[in-house]
Protein backbone atom coordinates (compact mmCIF):
# COMPACT_ATOMS: atom_id res chain seq x y z
CA UNK A 1 0.00 0.00 0.00
CA UNK A 2 0.90 3.49 -0.70
CA UNK A 3 0.47 6.53 1.84
CA UNK A 4 -2.85 8.83 0.36
CA UNK A 5 -0.24 12.08 0.83
CA UNK A 6 2.40 10.16 -0.76
CA UNK A 7 0.02 9.60 -3.92
CA UNK A 8 -0.84 12.99 -4.28
CA UNK A 9 2.77 13.98 -4.25
CA UNK A 10 3.72 11.02 -6.86
CA UNK A 11 0.72 12.20 -9.25
CA UNK A 12 1.57 15.72 -8.92
CA UNK A 13 5.41 14.92 -10.14
CA UNK A 14 4.10 12.81 -12.81
CA UNK A 15 2.34 15.36 -14.27
CA UNK A 16 5.18 17.62 -14.05
CA UNK A 17 7.71 15.28 -15.80
CA UNK A 18 -1.51 -20.55 -35.41
CA UNK A 19 -0.34 -21.30 -31.28
CA UNK A 20 3.15 -20.34 -31.91
CA UNK A 21 4.33 -17.15 -31.26
CA UNK A 22 7.45 -15.69 -32.71
CA UNK A 23 10.50 -15.55 -30.63
CA UNK A 24 11.78 -12.63 -29.15
CA UNK A 25 14.78 -10.63 -30.54
CA UNK A 26 17.47 -9.83 -28.19
CA UNK A 27 16.50 -6.29 -27.61
CA UNK A 28 12.44 -6.89 -27.13
CA UNK A 29 10.55 -4.84 -29.33
CA UNK A 30 6.70 -4.01 -29.59
CA UNK A 31 5.53 -1.93 -31.84
CA UNK A 32 1.91 -3.01 -33.41
CA UNK A 33 1.01 -1.31 -36.81
CA UNK A 34 -1.76 -1.86 -39.03
CA UNK A 35 -0.86 -4.50 -41.84
CA UNK A 36 -3.79 -6.27 -42.92
CA UNK A 37 -6.83 -7.75 -41.11
CA UNK A 38 -7.16 -11.71 -39.34
CA UNK A 39 -10.16 -13.29 -39.16
CA UNK A 40 -11.29 -15.57 -35.69
CA UNK A 41 -14.25 -17.50 -34.96
CA UNK A 42 -15.35 -17.87 -31.69
CA UNK A 43 -17.25 -20.36 -29.58
CA UNK A 44 -18.81 -19.81 -26.21
CA UNK A 45 -20.50 -23.04 -25.35
CA UNK A 46 -22.46 -23.09 -22.01
CA UNK A 47 -24.30 -25.92 -19.86
CA UNK A 48 -24.86 -24.53 -16.67
CA UNK A 49 -25.85 -25.79 -13.44
CA UNK A 50 -27.49 -25.69 -10.18
CA UNK A 51 -30.71 -25.22 -11.66
CA UNK A 52 -29.72 -21.94 -13.87
CA UNK A 53 -32.87 -21.19 -16.41
CA UNK A 54 -31.48 -18.12 -17.72
CA UNK A 55 -27.94 -16.68 -19.43
CA UNK A 56 -26.16 -13.75 -21.25
CA UNK A 57 -23.52 -14.07 -23.47
CA UNK A 58 -21.50 -11.41 -24.81
CA UNK A 59 -21.05 -11.47 -28.19
CA UNK A 60 -17.76 -9.67 -30.21
CA UNK A 61 -19.92 -7.34 -32.53
CA UNK A 62 -18.20 -3.73 -31.22
CA UNK A 63 -17.45 -2.18 -34.62
CA UNK A 64 -14.45 0.20 -35.31
CA UNK A 65 -13.52 0.73 -39.03
CA UNK A 66 -9.68 0.19 -38.46
CA UNK A 67 -9.57 -2.19 -35.82
CA UNK A 68 -12.46 -4.68 -35.39
CA UNK A 69 -14.88 -5.61 -38.14
CA UNK A 70 -17.63 -7.74 -36.55
CA UNK A 71 -18.69 -11.15 -38.86
CA UNK A 72 -21.71 -13.30 -38.39
CA UNK A 73 -23.41 -14.89 -35.10
CA UNK A 74 -25.28 -18.32 -34.72
CA UNK A 75 -26.49 -20.72 -31.95
CA UNK A 76 -27.52 -24.17 -31.38
CA UNK A 77 -29.04 -25.66 -28.50
CA UNK A 78 -31.96 -26.71 -26.42
CA UNK A 79 -33.13 -23.75 -25.35
CA UNK A 80 -36.63 -22.21 -24.94
CA UNK A 81 -35.67 -18.96 -26.29
CA UNK A 82 -32.19 -17.51 -27.70
CA UNK A 83 -32.45 -13.64 -29.10
CA UNK A 84 -29.46 -11.36 -29.40
CA UNK A 85 -30.09 -8.08 -27.39
CA UNK A 86 -28.87 -4.75 -27.58
CA UNK A 87 -28.07 -2.01 -24.48
CA UNK A 88 -29.98 0.97 -26.02
CA UNK A 89 -27.34 3.44 -23.94
CA UNK A 90 -23.87 1.56 -24.78
CA UNK A 91 -24.42 -0.64 -27.89
CA UNK A 92 -23.51 -3.66 -25.62
CA UNK A 93 -24.62 -7.08 -27.48
CA UNK A 94 -25.29 -10.32 -26.11
CA UNK A 95 -27.42 -13.21 -26.38
CA UNK A 96 -30.14 -13.82 -24.25
CA UNK A 97 -31.05 -17.24 -23.17
CA UNK A 98 -33.74 -18.44 -21.23
CA UNK A 99 -34.69 -22.61 -20.78
CA UNK A 100 -37.97 -24.21 -19.90
CA UNK A 101 -37.97 -24.81 -16.07
CA UNK A 102 -37.98 -28.39 -16.58
CA UNK A 103 -34.86 -28.68 -18.94
CA UNK A 104 -32.68 -31.04 -17.05
CA UNK A 105 -29.28 -30.26 -19.37
CA UNK A 106 -29.87 -27.08 -20.56
CA UNK A 107 -26.91 -26.71 -23.26
CA UNK A 108 -26.47 -23.54 -25.49
CA UNK A 109 -23.24 -22.93 -28.05
CA UNK A 110 -22.63 -19.90 -29.77
CA UNK A 111 -20.18 -18.97 -32.56
CA UNK A 112 -19.31 -15.41 -34.14
CA UNK A 113 -16.81 -14.51 -36.52
CA UNK A 114 -14.81 -11.56 -36.16
CA UNK A 115 -11.46 -9.57 -38.11
CA UNK A 116 -9.44 -7.61 -35.88
CA UNK A 117 -6.10 -5.96 -37.24
CA UNK A 118 -3.38 -3.93 -34.94
CA UNK A 119 -3.82 -0.12 -34.40
CA UNK A 120 -1.74 2.56 -34.22
CA UNK A 121 -2.05 6.29 -34.03
CA UNK A 122 0.35 9.04 -33.51
CA UNK A 123 -0.87 10.81 -31.09
CA UNK A 124 -0.80 15.02 -30.92
CA UNK A 125 -0.50 14.69 -34.69
CA UNK A 126 -3.66 15.85 -36.27
CA UNK A 127 -5.47 13.55 -39.03
CA UNK A 128 -8.56 14.14 -40.25
CA UNK A 129 -11.12 12.74 -37.44
CA UNK A 130 -14.91 13.95 -37.76
CA UNK A 131 -15.31 15.64 -33.85
CA UNK A 132 -16.82 13.43 -30.97
CA UNK A 133 -21.03 14.00 -31.33
CA UNK A 134 -22.44 16.15 -28.21
CA UNK A 135 -24.42 12.45 -26.68
CA UNK A 136 -21.25 10.27 -27.25
CA UNK A 137 -18.98 13.09 -25.25
CA UNK A 138 -21.58 13.07 -22.50
CA UNK A 139 -21.45 9.04 -21.91
CA UNK A 140 -17.67 9.23 -21.87
CA UNK A 141 -17.34 11.88 -19.40
CA UNK A 142 -20.02 10.58 -17.51
CA UNK A 143 -19.79 9.17 -13.61
CA UNK A 144 -20.62 5.70 -13.15
CA UNK A 145 -20.85 3.54 -9.93
CA UNK A 146 -17.67 2.47 -9.59
CA UNK A 147 -16.04 5.68 -12.07
CA UNK A 148 -16.76 8.87 -9.66
CA UNK A 149 -15.80 11.98 -11.06
CA UNK A 150 -15.54 14.47 -8.21
CA UNK A 151 -13.91 14.36 -5.05
CA UNK A 152 -10.56 12.38 -4.24
CA UNK A 153 -10.48 10.94 -8.15
CA UNK A 154 -10.76 14.24 -9.46
CA UNK A 155 -8.57 15.86 -6.50
CA UNK A 156 -5.96 13.47 -7.71
CA UNK A 157 -6.24 14.07 -11.71
CA UNK A 158 -5.72 17.81 -11.45
CA UNK A 159 -2.69 17.11 -9.55
CA UNK A 160 -1.29 14.60 -12.28
CA UNK A 161 -2.48 17.06 -15.11
CA UNK A 162 -1.34 20.48 -13.39
CA UNK A 163 0.74 22.15 -16.14
CA UNK A 164 -0.46 20.52 -19.05
CA UNK A 165 -1.85 22.40 -21.66
CA UNK A 166 -3.79 19.92 -24.25
CA UNK A 167 -5.55 16.43 -24.07
CA UNK A 168 -2.63 14.63 -25.38
CA UNK A 169 -0.25 16.01 -22.84
CA UNK A 170 -2.97 15.48 -20.28
CA UNK A 171 -3.48 11.94 -21.02
CA UNK A 172 -0.21 10.45 -21.32
CA UNK A 173 0.61 12.04 -18.00
CA UNK A 174 -2.50 10.08 -16.97
CA UNK A 175 -1.20 7.05 -18.36
CA UNK A 176 2.34 7.47 -17.06
CA UNK A 177 0.89 8.15 -13.73
CA UNK A 178 -1.16 4.88 -13.27
CA UNK A 179 1.77 3.21 -15.14
CA UNK A 180 4.35 4.04 -12.51
CA UNK A 181 2.10 3.77 -9.32
CA UNK A 182 0.13 1.31 -9.75
CA UNK A 183 0.71 -2.54 -9.54
CA UNK A 184 -0.64 -6.02 -11.09
CA UNK A 185 -1.98 -7.99 -8.06
CA UNK A 186 -1.72 -11.90 -9.02
CA UNK A 187 -4.54 -12.71 -5.76
CA UNK A 188 -7.05 -10.49 -7.18
CA UNK A 189 -9.79 -12.26 -9.09
CA UNK A 190 -10.85 -12.71 -12.62
CA UNK A 191 -9.79 -8.72 -13.97
CA UNK A 192 -11.02 -7.28 -10.82
CA UNK A 193 -13.78 -4.93 -10.12
CA UNK A 194 -12.95 -1.39 -10.80
CA UNK A 195 -13.76 0.01 -7.90
CA UNK A 196 -11.57 3.41 -8.35
CA UNK A 197 -12.80 5.32 -5.32
CA UNK A 198 -11.72 2.21 -3.01
CA UNK A 199 -8.50 2.29 -4.98
CA UNK A 200 -7.43 6.21 -4.33
CA UNK A 201 -8.99 6.39 -1.03
CA UNK A 202 -7.02 3.53 0.60
CA UNK A 203 -4.36 4.37 -1.38
CA UNK A 204 -4.08 0.42 -2.33
CA UNK A 205 -3.51 1.24 -6.28
CA UNK A 206 -3.19 -2.47 -7.20
CA UNK A 207 -5.56 -5.10 -9.13
CA UNK A 208 -5.97 -6.42 -12.60
CA UNK A 209 -7.05 -5.06 -16.03
CA UNK A 210 -11.01 -3.94 -15.12
CA UNK A 211 -9.26 -2.15 -11.88
CA UNK A 212 -5.77 -0.08 -13.05
CA UNK A 213 -7.25 0.42 -16.84
CA UNK A 214 -10.62 1.69 -14.97
CA UNK A 215 -8.20 3.87 -13.05
CA UNK A 216 -6.99 5.72 -15.94
CA UNK A 217 -10.48 6.35 -17.45
CA UNK A 218 -12.05 7.65 -13.84
CA UNK A 219 -9.21 10.13 -13.81
CA UNK A 220 -9.07 11.21 -17.14
CA UNK A 221 -13.04 11.84 -17.33
CA UNK A 222 -12.75 13.79 -14.21
CA UNK A 223 -10.38 16.43 -15.81
CA UNK A 224 -12.75 16.99 -18.92
CA UNK A 225 -10.96 13.67 -21.24
CA UNK A 226 -13.78 11.61 -23.01
CA UNK A 227 -12.82 7.60 -21.99
CA UNK A 228 -14.01 4.65 -21.92
CA UNK A 229 -13.14 0.89 -20.69
CA UNK A 230 -13.19 -1.69 -23.67
CA UNK A 231 -13.87 -5.28 -22.69
CA UNK A 232 -12.79 -8.31 -24.47
CA UNK A 233 -10.80 -11.13 -24.55
CA UNK A 234 -7.68 -12.61 -26.17
CA UNK A 235 -7.67 -14.86 -28.61
CA UNK A 236 -4.06 -15.51 -30.13
CA UNK A 237 -0.80 -15.31 -28.74
CA UNK A 238 1.48 -11.97 -29.15
CA UNK A 239 3.36 -11.67 -32.88
CA UNK A 240 6.26 -10.12 -30.37
CA UNK A 241 6.78 -13.07 -28.46
CA UNK A 242 5.05 -11.48 -25.74
CA UNK A 243 3.52 -14.64 -23.60
CA UNK A 244 2.15 -11.95 -20.91
CA UNK A 245 -0.08 -10.92 -24.00
CA UNK A 246 -1.42 -13.01 -25.66
CA UNK A 247 -3.57 -16.30 -25.64
CA UNK A 248 -1.56 -19.11 -25.05
CA UNK A 249 -4.10 -21.89 -26.49
CA UNK A 250 -7.41 -21.72 -28.19
CA UNK A 251 -9.30 -22.52 -24.73
CA UNK A 252 -9.63 -18.95 -24.10
CA UNK A 253 -12.13 -19.59 -21.52
CA UNK A 254 -9.40 -17.27 -18.79
CA UNK A 255 -7.87 -15.18 -21.23
CA UNK A 256 -10.98 -12.19 -20.89
CA UNK A 257 -8.76 -8.56 -20.72
CA UNK A 258 -10.14 -5.30 -20.65
CA UNK A 259 -8.46 -1.76 -22.67
CA UNK A 260 -8.76 1.69 -22.70
CA UNK A 261 -9.25 4.19 -24.89
CA UNK A 262 -9.13 8.63 -24.75
CA UNK A 263 -10.57 11.04 -26.91
CA UNK A 264 -8.24 13.00 -28.31
CA UNK A 265 -8.58 15.87 -31.05
CA UNK A 266 -6.89 14.40 -34.02
CA UNK A 267 -7.11 11.39 -33.52
CA UNK A 268 -9.95 9.98 -32.01
CA UNK A 269 -10.54 7.28 -29.82
CA UNK A 270 -7.03 6.21 -29.04
CA UNK A 271 -6.18 3.46 -27.44
CA UNK A 272 -4.20 2.86 -23.62
CA UNK A 273 -3.31 0.15 -21.63
CA UNK A 274 -1.49 0.98 -18.60
CA UNK A 275 -2.90 -2.43 -16.94
CA UNK A 276 -0.64 -4.56 -19.92
CA UNK A 277 2.09 -2.40 -19.20
CA UNK A 278 2.18 -3.94 -15.51
CA UNK A 279 0.94 -7.22 -16.70
CA UNK A 280 4.73 -7.10 -18.66
CA UNK A 281 6.24 -6.42 -15.06
CA UNK A 282 4.88 -8.97 -12.91
CA UNK A 283 4.40 -11.93 -15.96
CA UNK A 284 6.71 -11.36 -18.58
CA UNK A 285 9.60 -14.21 -18.07
CA UNK A 286 11.98 -14.40 -16.20
CA UNK A 287 8.72 -12.71 -14.24
CA UNK A 288 9.04 -9.76 -11.95
CA UNK A 289 10.73 -7.17 -14.36
CA UNK A 290 12.26 -3.68 -13.50
CA UNK A 291 10.73 -0.85 -14.87
CA UNK A 292 14.23 -0.47 -16.96
CA UNK A 293 13.89 -3.85 -18.54
CA UNK A 294 13.43 -3.53 -22.44
CA UNK A 295 10.64 -5.63 -22.63
CA UNK A 296 8.81 -3.08 -20.05
CA UNK A 297 10.09 -0.26 -21.99
CA UNK A 298 9.06 -1.33 -25.52
CA UNK A 299 5.27 -2.16 -23.65
CA UNK A 300 5.67 0.81 -21.71
CA UNK A 301 6.36 2.97 -25.12
CA UNK A 302 4.00 1.17 -27.57
CA UNK A 303 0.20 1.07 -25.11
CA UNK A 304 0.16 4.42 -25.60
CA UNK A 305 -1.49 4.52 -28.80
CA UNK A 306 -1.60 1.22 -30.16
CA UNK A 307 -2.63 -2.24 -29.16
CA UNK A 308 -2.23 -5.42 -30.96
CA UNK A 309 -5.19 -7.31 -32.75
CA UNK A 310 -4.89 -10.44 -31.09
CA UNK A 311 -7.61 -9.13 -29.17
CA UNK A 312 -11.19 -8.99 -29.40
CA UNK A 313 -13.95 -6.07 -27.94
CA UNK A 314 -16.76 -7.18 -26.14
CA UNK A 315 -18.39 -3.92 -25.68
CA UNK A 316 -17.63 -0.37 -23.68
CA UNK A 317 -20.93 -0.95 -20.67
CA UNK A 318 -20.97 -0.08 -17.40
CA UNK A 319 -23.28 -0.50 -14.88
CA UNK A 320 -25.54 -2.66 -17.12
CA UNK A 321 -28.80 -4.27 -16.18
CA UNK A 322 -29.17 -7.91 -18.14
CA UNK A 323 -32.65 -8.07 -19.53
CA UNK A 324 -34.62 -10.27 -18.04
CA UNK A 325 -32.50 -10.62 -14.50
CA UNK A 326 -33.85 -10.19 -11.54
CA UNK A 327 -30.75 -9.68 -10.15
CA UNK A 328 -28.77 -5.95 -9.74
CA UNK A 329 -26.75 -4.28 -12.50
CA UNK A 330 -23.39 -5.66 -13.14
CA UNK A 331 -20.32 -3.64 -13.14
CA UNK A 332 -19.31 -4.50 -16.86
CA UNK A 333 -20.09 -7.41 -19.02
CA UNK A 334 -17.18 -9.38 -20.37
CA UNK A 335 -17.75 -13.21 -19.05
CA UNK A 336 -20.68 -15.36 -19.82
CA UNK A 337 -23.62 -14.88 -17.00
CA UNK A 338 -26.21 -17.62 -16.26
CA UNK A 339 -28.78 -16.81 -12.88
CA UNK A 340 -30.95 -19.53 -10.94
CA UNK A 341 -33.72 -18.93 -8.18
CA UNK A 342 -30.92 -17.74 -5.71
CA UNK A 343 -29.09 -15.01 -8.08
CA UNK A 344 -25.83 -15.22 -10.52
CA UNK A 345 -23.46 -18.37 -10.90
CA UNK A 346 -20.16 -17.29 -10.22
CA UNK A 347 -19.01 -16.25 -13.95
CA UNK A 348 -14.93 -16.65 -12.88
CA UNK A 349 -15.52 -20.31 -12.07
CA UNK A 350 -16.12 -21.60 -14.96
CA UNK A 351 -15.66 -25.62 -14.12
CA UNK A 352 -18.32 -25.20 -11.59
CA UNK A 353 -20.49 -22.59 -13.96
CA UNK A 354 -19.63 -25.09 -17.02
CA UNK A 355 -19.40 -23.21 -19.44
CA UNK A 356 -16.13 -22.88 -22.34
CA UNK A 357 -14.85 -20.08 -24.38
CA UNK A 358 -12.28 -21.15 -27.49
CA UNK A 359 -10.66 -18.76 -30.29
CA UNK A 360 -9.04 -19.91 -33.90
CA UNK A 361 -7.91 -18.05 -36.34
CA UNK A 362 -9.41 -18.80 -39.90
CA UNK A 363 -6.33 -19.26 -42.31
CA UNK A 364 -8.22 -19.68 -45.57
Amino acid sequence: MINRRDMFKAGIAAGAAGFVPRLASAQATFAPVPKGWRNFMLTARLEPTDGANKAWIPLPTFEAADWQRPGSVTWTGNARTAERVRDPRYGAEMLRVEWASDQLSPVIEVTAQVQTQNRAVRVGQAMSVPPLGDAERQLNLAATELLPTDGLVKETAEGIVRGKRDDAAKARALYEWVVDNTFRNPKTLGCGVGDITAMIKTGNLSGKCADLNALFVGLARSVGLPARDVYGIRVAPSEFGFKSLGAGSENVTKAQHCRAEVWLAGTGWTPVDPADVRKVVLEEPPTNLAMSDPKVTAARGALFGAWEGNWVAFNVAHDLKLPGSKEAAIPFFMYPQAENKAGFLDPLDPDKFRYRLTARELTS
